[in-house]
């Protein structure tokens, strides 16, 4: 996440560490951390071998992958700037100009700007009138929190924002706060392969790997809710995700695409 003195991010420095046990790193140009896979990613602003050599020395641990990159080549290399959608506005917290939500993109998978997080909230402006007022929703994968913060915006009255990377998690936190739907937003770091938080809510947005969507639509508990907005894959895997859809889904009312990604849209209404 951003913090002073950053305002921006320009090159970002990732190491990968084979192993989990890395305490929480307190370092001023450290941009965030995570463990996934039994395995710890740190990433910062500046270069930091010679610390991250040490951390692992002292907690034997092993540095096997480290890579500088341009901010704007990270996430695909999609630029990150200002976008309208429909009634909304979304630009980073560095531009200026006027913007209905302003959010910090950070380094977690699927920031604000990607193609396949547009399409949702291009869908959700689309269907949210269909809801009832204060409609409740359920965000899985939030990334950064722009869908969570984009239901808040469009009238639910609460949201459950839900990812299994924990920086996901902190920067969803602090976007709800730069946006004041705090209050709306409850933020939950959940691996779905194991738990599923209450699906009985008015619309689920699942922008997902297609495997984990494929385990999510062979759980019965999953299709709890109204209406579902479903994206994160490209055509030539939805062909598997129609064969894992259960023998009586809801009803597959429409299908998005912008770039190479996909967005579907079921429910009973």
């Amino acid at each position: 996440m951003l913090k002073p003195p950053y305002s921006r991010y320009s090159r970002i420095y990732t190491y990968h560490i084979d192993g989990r046990d890395i305490p929480a790193i307190d370092d001023p140009d450290l941009i965030g951390a995570w463990v996934e896979d039994g395995k710890t990613i740190i990433i910062f602003h500046k270069p930091k071998t010679n610390l991250v050599e040490k951390l692992c020395k002292r907690y034997n641990c092993r540095l096997f992958y480290q890579a500088d990159i341009d901010y704007n080549d990270w996430e695909m290399g999609h630029e990150v700037v200002p976008f309208s959608i429909g009634p909304l506005t979304v630009a980073p917290v560095w531009n200026r100009d006027p913007a209905d939500i302003r959010i910090d993109p950070s380094v977690v998978f699927g920031n604000g700007f990607h193609p396949s997080t547009r399409l949702c909230l291009e869908t959700l402006i689309s269907y949210h009138s269909v809801l009832d007022p204060e409609f409740t929703g359920l965000d899985l994968g939030c990334g950064t929190g722009l869908l969570s913060i984009g239901l808040a915006r469009l009238g639910a009255s609460s949201v459950v924002a839900v990812d299994y990377n924990s920086l996901a998690c902190e920067v969803t936190e602090q976007n709800a706060r730069y946006n004041n739907v705090q209050q709306i937003i409850q933020v939950r770091q959940i691996d779905l392969r194991k738990e599923l938080p209450d699906t009985g809510v008015d619309v689920i947005v699942a922008n997902l790997h297609p495997g984990l969507l494929i385990d999510l639509f062979n759980s019965p508990l999953f299709w709890q809710a109204k209406l579902y907005i479903l994206s994160g894959f490209m055509p030539n895997e939805e062909e598997h995700l129609l064969a894992a859809l259960p023998d009586q889904p809801p009803a597959f009312l429409n299908r998005y695409s912008m770039d190479k990604w996909r967005a579907w849209v079921l429910g009973n209404l």
